[in-house]
């Protein structure tokens, strides 16, 4: 399979993108008053191996805020920088905005450029649901759209990588989608991406913030960093069955957070950070 990517400047990137990594590094570092603005409620940090040699797999949501806190968060713990593994798109953004996403530290979504990472023990995140699983019809909220996806299993597998999986609630609710993935709208909207996209599996739902309106659902975020998974395979045990138990144990600790995270919430009376009780938005009890 032909790489989608210059392997050689995920580990050495140009001069320009080198030079922009301070700057994204002080963007990130500048967001914290608005990250502590939401209150959101962490906890597993004390699970992040210390060498900054793990991939993280999480899980896609409407509002798209894992792709921030997850990163702020590792580095803010630990200190490493993370990569995540991106869409292929990103592969042909042009000029400033292209340099920058490299200096942030994401690369095309690809087995080759996971396997490169992993040979330099950097911190990876990936998110097996793709953009499908950011695009969530009505009643698919808080799920693992995974459809089978099993390749950072694999990676990690060839690599004896350990896995974190890290859970994100309250991003699906910023935004909600009208309609279900069945109705007439959901089929047609469905159809209309295939022939966009080639792929079956995309949709575009309807989605509306506050009232009919596209202004964002005032949310606190609940992130949950699990345990390793150690994906060393056991000697004389088939490596394909392996992968799929690597596989499947990974999801289950994710669905598991998920509904432990979901449970939390439903017990915050600050979850919807209304502006009047910002002051008073203690954080949840996770017992």
């Amino acid at each position: 399979m032909t790489p989608l990517a210059d392997i050689d400047q995920i580990t050495n990137p140009p001069r320009r993108v080198q030079r922009l990594r301070p700057v994204v590094d002080s963007v990130l570092d500048g967001l914290e008053p608005v990250i502590n603005l939401y209150r959101p409620y962490v906890d597993g940090l004390e699970n992040l191996p210390r060498d900054g040699r793990f991939l993280l797999v999480g899980n896609h949501t409407q509002g798209s805020g894992e792709v921030v806190l997850i990163p702020y968060f590792v580095r803010r713990e630990i200190g490493t920088r993370v990569r995540p593994l991106a869409v292929s798109t990103i592969r042909y953004t042009p000029g400033l905005l292209g340099d920058a996403l490299a200096a942030y530290g994401a690369v095309v979504g690809h087995p080759d450029t996971a396997r490169e990472l992993m040979r330099n023990n950097e911190t990876i995140l990936v998110f097996p649901g793709g953009g499908r699983e950011m695009s969530k019809f009505k009643g698919e909220e808080h799920t693992l759209l995974w459809n089978g996806r099993a390749g950072f299993a694999r990676v990690s597998v060839e690599s004896d990588y350990p896995i974190v999986p890290v859970a994100l609630v309250g991003g699906d609710d910023v935004y909600k989608s009208v309609f279900t993935r069945d109705s007439v709208v959901g089929r047609f909207s469905t159809s209309v991406m295939k022939r966009v996209t080639g792929k079956p599996d995309m949709g575009l739902p309807v989605t509306r913030g506050i009232g009919p309106t596209m202004v964002p659902r005032p949310q606190r975020m609940y992130l949950r960093f699990g345990p390793p998974i150690d994906t060393t395979k056991p000697p004389r045990r088939n490596h394909d069955s392996w992968v799929s138990d690597v596989k499947a144990r990974t999801q289950e600790a994710l669905e598991q957070s998920l509904a432990e995270l979901l449970d939390i919430r439903r017990n915050d009376p600050y979850r919807q950070l209304n502006p009047f009780a910002w002051r008073n938005a203690t954080l949840p009890d996770a017992g």
